[in-house]
């Protein structure tokens, strides 16, 4: 019967008198809501059952809203301070504020920078927010129009006089994953800043200590609940240490855009804020965590008399998936990182290199490749979602990179075959493949 009346609006009027006389008025109501039927067409008792309907469609979308908001809650990691306390700073007067509270001798700062997403622009993309997480607030500094002020009132070295008091303070510790990148995006945005990587004094770079956290309990944990493990990074980090991943739904969002959305200003506020967190956790307990019990001493760019356990990666240095230093791509690693095998290796391939994909994954290695037609930018989702490597080359390396963690993007020879590119990859991650892993993962 449905098929017989289709589209035809005689039909379906005639429907809906059958439904009213024979059936009942919801019954008739839900016709009238799938056909799209005018309200001042219909009886009065059908046109009110109808918007009974739609009532009751919007609470059960409200209600999906909040249960998906209590499911965010209860899934990922939430800020402990109120939303009162994360200020949106976008004058010089409101970030003096900032500076007076920042720059005291003994803080402990948690720093995130975020920058709009620039697949396929070769170079360091501009900072649009710098976050600074203290013990009870945040500020969010809106970098693009704070230097627009500084320039229009003939004081450019404002933000680079900040940036530099903060980061050569050995006084004050700074707390940050992957900050040699993210000192490199500053520089871009403010070419005074140049230099700053080498002046830094009382840095704590995180991304470091995740190298040496012991996180078997964490990814045993996740199999024996038949879940995926969560995204790399520090979103992994975060999970391990404080209980919950990090939420990162915004993370590839356009930081440029003002005003920004409620959820990208949470977001940026926890990136930074729970630096604070992990620190002090782990500073409580590292010995829960396979960390020596020297952390602080070892970690913290500070002059002391004990060497360092381990030195920040030199421009052109970047860690190793074991997390040994390794030079840049391309070029002879000037260590050896611990051997690992195929399966134990896992790699993304961007679109132009299916023939390397198509050769490791014959030799046993994980692989997912891109579709010819595919964005470079889901390369970087999926290595921070399934925890690979990204392989790629040329210009979409200088993004990518700067989409994953440090170590995790590598550029292969276009200009080679597969089969010395698949050499390459295997040299600088050192796999090494038996026997049996030849053939393995294929049907």
């Amino acid at each position: 019967f449905q098929s017989t009346v289709g589209e035809n609006r005689c039909l379906q009027g005639h429907l809906i008198q059958l439904l009213i006389r024979y059936c009942d008025v919801n019954a008739a109501a839900r016709w009238v809501q799938r056909y799209g039927l005018p309200k001042e067409t219909l009886p009065y008792a059908v046109a009110d059952e109808l918007q009974k309907l739609q009532i009751q469609e919007r609470v059960e979308e409200a209600a999906k809203a909040d249960n998906y908001e209590e499911s965010k809650k209860k899934d990922y990691y939430q800020l402990p301070i109120p939303r009162a306390n994360i200020h949106f700073l976008q004058t010089w007067e409101e970030a003096l504020q900032c500076w007076e509270k920042v720059l005291r001798p003994g803080q402990v700062v948690g720093i995130d920078m975020e920058w709009r997403p620039s697949f396929g622009v070769v170079g360091k993309p501009r900072v649009s927010l710098l976050q600074i997480a203290l013990k009870d607030e945040v500020f969010l500094l809106d970098l693009p129009r704070l230097l627009e002020e500084a320039e229009a009132e003939g004081e450019k070295e404002k933000l680079p006089r900040f940036v530099q008091r903060l980061y050569a303070d050995a006084a004050i510790t700074k707390l940050g994953y992957g900050m040699s990148g993210d000192l490199s995006s500053l520089a871009a945005t403010c070419s005074a800043l140049k230099d700053m990587d080498k002046q830094a004094q009382g840095v704590v770079d995180l991304l470091t200590v995740d190298k040496q956290v012991d996180v078997l309990s964490s990814e045993q944990s996740y199999k024996e609940r038949g879940l995926r493990q969560p995204e790399k990074g520090l979103s992994l980090l975060v999970q391990h240490v404080l209980g919950k991943p990090l939420d990162k739904t915004e993370q590839l969002s356009n930081w440029e855009k003002r005003p920004l959305r409620e959820e990208q200003i949470l977001y940026a506020a926890s990136d930074a804020y729970c630096l604070l967190e992990i620190y002090e956790k782990l500073c409580k307990d590292p010995a829960s965590f396979g960390l020596s019990s020297d952390l602080t001493e070892s970690l913290v760019g500070k002059p002391s008399g004990k060497p360092r356990a381990k030195r920040q990666p030199n421009k052109g240095e970047v860690p190793s998936p074991s997390g040994q230093q390794c030079r840049g791509s391309g070029k002879e690693t000037s260590c050896a990182p611990a051997p690992i095998s195929p399966k134990e290796f896992s790699v993304v391939c961007d679109n132009m290199l299916q023939g390397l994909g198509r050769y490791l994954r014959c030799l046993g290695v994980d692989v997912r490749m891109l579709e010819n037609e595919d964005d470079h930018r889901k390369a970087a989702e999926i290595a921070r979602q399934e925890g690979r490597v990204i392989l790629t080359s040329g210009l979409p390396y200088q993004t990518l990179q700067s989409q994953v963690a440090e170590g995790r993007c590598f550029s292969v020879n276009c200009s080679e075959k597969a089969k010395e590119q698949a050499l390459q990859v295997l040299k600088h991650f050192n796999v090494q493949v038996s026997l049996a892993d030849i053939f393995s993962r294929c049907q």
